[in-house]
Formats: C-alpha cells, structure tokens, sequence
C-alpha cells in the first residue's frame, strides 16, 4: 500500500463489501461502510437466509474494534437517496469510493416486471447519484466499481478487457466491447458501464470498472477472527451460486442439479482474490479521465466441471454425492464458446488461489459445519422461469404452505433424469 486513504465502501454490509471494508481498516485505510441493509429485507422477502448466522452492522464494526483496535465508520444510507449522498460525500471526502450496492442477483430480477423495476431503479439510480456526487465534490475521487461478466454474455468471440478495436469498412477504432446480458441485473450491470464510461469521457472521471465472475468462500484473515465478523453464503436458487447449491445439496444427501445440458461456463474466483484484486485497482489508480476495465475472475468452469469438482473433492473425504441434469429454467446457451482475456490484474500483481487447492477448506468443511439449519426446500424449489417472469413462483417461494409442491415437483425431475 502506497499510502493511506479516505475510502468509502458502498454496499458493505454485504457477502463481499463487508470482509473488503475489513480488509482496506487492517491496511491502514480509513473506511466508512455504507449501506441501507436492503438485502436483509430480501431475504425475509422471500424466506431465505444466510447459511452462516450475521451479525448486525452495530455489532460488527464493535467487534471489529475490539479484535483489532481499528475503527469503520457505519452509516446507513441509500445511494437513491442524492440528498443523503451529497452530504455524505461532503463529510467524507473520499479518496476512493468502492461501489457494491446493487440488487446482484440475475434470478431475483426475473421474478416479476417489479422486481425488474426495483432492480433496475436501485442500480442505475443509485450508481448515477454517485457519478454526480463524484463529479460535484471529489473530483479527484477513484471510482472502482463492481460490474460482472455476466455484461458479455457467451460471444462466439475472444473476450477482452472492456474494449475491442474494430475494422469495418476499411477504417478502425476501439470501441467498447459488445454486451448481450442475460437477465434485467447484468442489463442493469451494462447501463452503469455505459453511464460510467460516458461520465469518465465528458468530466474527466477516473473509473475502473471491474467485471467480476462467480465468487466463492467465505474465509478470509478477517473474517476468521471471530463469528461475529462473517459475511454471508447463500445457498438457494434466488441468491445462491450454483458452487455454494453443489455443496450444499451434497452436504445434505441431495443430488447436484445441474440446469440443461451444463455447458454453460463462467469465470471463478476466490474470496480473498477479490480483496486482493480490488486492493491493487486502489493502490493503482487510473488517469484523470480514464475509464479502466477489468475482467476479475482467475479460472473458468462449465456446471459439468464445476460439478465433477465438488464431486471429487467429496469423495477424497470419503463422501460420495450425484449429478442430475433437470430442465433450464433460464434462456441461455448450454454449450458455447468462452475465452474472455483476464491478464491486467495479474500484471498489476495478483496471486490467485485456486479452486481445487481451497475448496474444501474455504467451502465445503464450512458447510459441513452448518448443514444442520439447512432447509431442503430452499434447495428444491426450481429457480424463476426466464420465460414466464415467474410471479406464481415468487409466490409460492413466500409461502411455506406451498413449499410441499415444489419439493415433489422438483423431486420428480430429478427422479426423471436419473432414469
């Protein structure tokens, strides 16, 4: 670390701001948390919950004192609220601000027209408050933003980092890199980029704007260092990855679904490589006016390997555990090309851990630990139709009467697929 900075985490009372707030406190940085703990109000939305119990954000910035002697300011503020923000800003100064408040899950913005709209109105609206009060107050100020991969889609192309030069008609230019998302989130995703990019060119904005894949873990050095001072793992099919659902549906003796044919393939990264990634992203900042991009991830898997894998760190534990494959509720393609360019990052410095070195450690011993709050049905209840928006669904989801129908529906697809 060159030096110690203001900088302000949005989002962090959730699975990555909280232990990245941590994380920038132990350095040396001085971090204020910000959130509006809506994600809390999700899950008691839609009956779901963390597989590791949390602590409220009082407690945790107490407990993170008492273990260290470090100080996190807490404040709970919504990035919609531009008023709220402004004076925020104004308090602060930041050197850097990190950007994770946004609705993240792809499946929770299929649900229903509203929860497209409440999903599109939270990211864009907040992360565009943001710009303005960047622009207005800290001009200076290092904007690292939290995209996704899921902005590309699954082009029959290369991936590169954020922009591609292009010759047509015999002239060339560098454009940024096209984007066919796969759900109202990564659109969502898209528009910030776009209203990033835009506002880097026309006031001079410094921006990196990273397109994270699929994160795994919960363990990092702070977390570790008492209960209170976890973050999150959800294992359902709202907010749940597909890594943290296999673990999970083995742990408990339930086959690992896969969707379809389970070609589809996403980049993956642990945990603590996200703190380490966006650590060198701040130590590094880009040029006035310059808008970075970054693809964030260090491996890729399909479903199919990322299945086997699970399935074979089990077995090395002695335990054994099956692969179904049952109907896609999403629209996408199950086999297709993937080659996205991940190389600025690991020039800047990063060491990736590994999934086959860590995944029992940093995944499976600790869902081993906990599966005894595991509720089967959240694990049986297919995910929301891409087709349909899925309102009955949703309702169904909320409702514990209705639990039972899921459980046998989703039952015989799995009986299904075994035959």
């Amino acid at each position: 670390m060159t030096e110690s900075k203001s900088v302000i985490v949005f989002g962090a009372d959730g699975y990555i701001g909280w232990p990245m707030a941590m994380h920038l406190s132990k350095l040396g940085h001085r971090v204020t948390a910000v959130d509006n703990l809506a994600r809390r109000g999700w899950d008691v939305e839609g009956g779901t919950y963390s597989l590791l119990p949390m602590a409220s954000m009082e407690t945790r910035v107490a407990r993170w004192k008492k273990e260290t002697g470090r100080e996190i300011i807490w404040r709970n503020l919504d990035l919609c609220d531009a008023e709220a923000l402004d004076a925020l800003m104004v308090e602060f100064m930041p050197d850097a601000v990190i950007h994770f408040a946004e609705q993240r899950s792809a499946p929770f913005s299929m649900i229903s027209r509203e929860h497209a709209v409440r999903t599109q109105v939270n990211n864009i609206v907040g992360n565009l408050n943001l710009l303005y009060s960047i622009h207005a107050i800290v001009p200076e100020c290092h904007l690292i933003k939290l995209g996704s991969m899921g902005e590309y889609g699954s082009p029959n192309i290369d991936i590169e980092e954020g922009y591609i030069t292009i010759e047509h008609n015999g002239r060339v230019d560098t454009l940024p890199f096209p984007k066919v998302p796969h759900s109202f989130y990564h659109l969502s995703k898209v528009a910030d980029s776009q209203n990033i990019h835009f506002a880097s060119r026309v006031w001079g904005l410094r921006a990196t704007d990273l397109n994270q894949g699929v994160v795994y873990g919960v363990q990092t050095e702070e977390t570790a260092l008492h209960p209170e001072l976890s973050t999150r793992f959800d294992f359902d099919s709202i907010w749940g990855t597909a890594l943290n659902r296999f673990c999970v549906q083995s742990a408990v003796g339930e086959p690992l679904t896969i969707y379809g044919k389970g070609g589809q393939t996403r980049g993956y990264l642990d945990i603590r490589d996200t703190m380490a990634c966006i650590t060198l992203t701040l130590d590094n900042p880009p040029n006035v006016g310059e808008c970075r991009v970054f693809n964030q991830f260090t491996e890729q898997f399909s479903l199919n390997e990322l299945a086997s894998v699970v399935m074979s760190a089990r077995e090395k534990m002695g335990l054994s555990t099956e692969i179904v494959h049952i109907p896609n509720p999403r629209v996408e393609a199950e086999e297709h090309y993937y080659n996205p360019k991940h190389t600025a990052l690991m020039d800047l410095g990063l060491r990736p851990h590994y999934l086959s070195d860590t995944l029992v450690t940093s995944v499976i011993k600790i869902v081993e630990q906990h599966k005894g709050i595991v509720d089967p049905v959240l694990l049986q209840i297919p995910s929301v139709d891409w087709r349909t928006g899925g309102n009955e669904i949703w309702e169904k989801y909320a409702n514990q009467d209705e639990f039972k129908f899921n459980a046998i529906r989703t039952a015989r697809l799995i009986d299904s697929a075994r035959r």
